[in-house]
């Protein structure tokens, strides 16, 4: 890291052959995770260099002003920084380096390499923060997307350029299906954002999904839930800006970011610190325009480009689905796809829960036999799921209602279908002939 950081600080110094001012202030407050230097010209996001009692510089990042002085916060908290130690501005922050030798590689928020080799092919640069599109320029969702996965490509069809969630609470399977997509999509570039997961976690998605097979084709972002909550944000927009520069490739990217519950705690745990005053369960304002600040870098691009399918995990904690992060996100998100605990307790994996998730695109890209079949799928497995308390106690005689004498019938099947192992691909039209046998007319 020392090296890292140095090596900027030399490279950024230099501008056309002439050196370029480099700007310093000095420490005059420090509670552990943020300082207050002295002020100097930078903008939010500005990378610093903080020098400390051991001789090794640590990385500090503007996220403030206050009477004149910068605020920055460390990305390693709890640094041996002292009261007048040299504060050096080594990068505004503005854009990062991508390039196609990004593919195939596990790199963290400030975009070092996480497996071990020096990273080649990165020489054009995209802002961190993205570019905007004009929303009357944007293509129209209009082609699906092929994931991979059953249920999904029949039930809850994405089309390229929508906006998902996947809103579930813990250990109910999220990580298996999204390392199902990301494995089994026809996208032509898949870019993974791992934000604040355990490490254990992190290594087993990493060693199973990029292999042989996959690494041509995706990039993975990664920072674990032990780091600077600085961190976290500039590794979700990494991951968006990386995606965002194939898009403008012409390339259709599948962003998966696991998980945006974690990107919003980094928020709030930031704007606490500059004294923002909590409002629902404790979220700054700030929390709340992340959201679909972040979201709305995605999806279609402009008329010649490509296009972003993105996936976000929701954690709803304690099953929660009215947090204020689902909340937000559900509204701005083109649908949501909800897992169920009681499925996944059944054996029934991937554990969606079909009456409660929607993919708000799919009757626009799927035809007309498609719709009537997963309508007809949804219907008796809302009938049987509404009833299935009065069967369980036997208060229900056949005959009574034709409807949910047929969901008893092919409630076997219907679980069947949902079902899929975590090795097997599912394509689109396998998955949507397989529904429109079962439930077509």
């Amino acid at each position: 890291m020392n090296r890292f950081i140095n090596n900027t600080i030399q490279k950024v110094s230099l501008v056309n052959g002439q050196r370029k001012k480099v700007f310093s202030g000095r420490v005059s407050r420090y509670d552990g995770n943020t300082i207050e230097c002295s002020g100097f010209p930078a903008t939010i996001g500005t990378l610093c260099k903080v020098l400390t009692d051991d001789g090794n510089p640590a990385i500090a990042e503007i996220i403030g002003f206050s009477n004149g002085n910068n605020l920055a916060s460390m990305h390693q908290p709890n640094s041996r920084v002292l009261v007048g130690s040299e504060v050096v501005a080594f990068d505004d922050g503005y854009s990062i380096p991508v390039g196609p030798g990004i593919l195939g590689r596990v790199v963290d928020a400030l975009g070092q390499p996480l497996d071990g080799n020096m990273i080649h092919g990165v020489n054009e640069s995209w802002p961190l923060a993205g570019e905007s599109i004009n929303p009357l320029n944007r293509l129209p969702v209009n082609n699906p997307l092929d994931v991979g996965v059953r249920i999904i490509n029949s039930l809850l069809t994405v089309g390229k350029g929508q906006r998902l969630g996947i809103i579930a609470g813990s250990g109910v399977g999220k990580s298996v299906l999204l390392g199902m997509i990301t494995r089994f999509t026809t996208a032509e570039i898949v870019v993974v954002g791992l934000i604040g997961e355990r490490g254990r976690e992190v290594g087993n998605f990493v060693s199973s999904n990029l292999n042989e097979d996959t690494k041509k084709r995706t990039v993975m972002v990664v920072e674990p839930a032990d780091k600077s909550p600085l961190l976290r944000i500039r590794a979700a927009n990494r991951a968006t800006a990386i995606a965002e520069y194939f898009r403008d490739k012409g390339k259709d990217v599948l962003l998966i970011m696991d998980s945006l519950t974690r990107v919003a705690h980094a928020r709030r745990e930031i704007g606490l610190a500059l004294g923002e005053q909590p409002t629902s369960k404790g979220y700054p304002p700030s929390v709340i325009s992340l959201i679909p600040s972040l979201i709305e870098r995605t999806g279609s691009g402009a008329a010649g480009k490509g296009t972003i399918t993105s996936f976000y995990t929701i954690l709803a904690d304690g099953d929660d689905q009215n947090d204020p992060v689902v909340d937000t996100a559900r509204a701005i998100l083109d649908g949501h796809i909800m897992l169920s605990r009681d499925q996944a307790q059944l054996g029934i994996y991937p554990a969606v829960d079909v009456s409660s998730s929607v993919s708000r695109v799919m009757n626009e890209i799927v035809d007309e036999n498609h719709i009537a079949a997963s309508i007809k799928f949804r219907e008796l497995v809302t009938t049987y799921s509404e009833n299935k308390d009065l069967l369980m106690m036997g208060g229900y005689t056949q005959g009574q209602d034709p409807i949910l004498d047929q969901a008893i019938t092919a409630w076997p099947k219907i679980t069947e279908f949902i079902k899929q192992k975590e090795n097997k691909k599912e394509d689109f039209n396998s998955s949507s002939a397989q529904l429109m046998q079962m439930f077509g007319n």
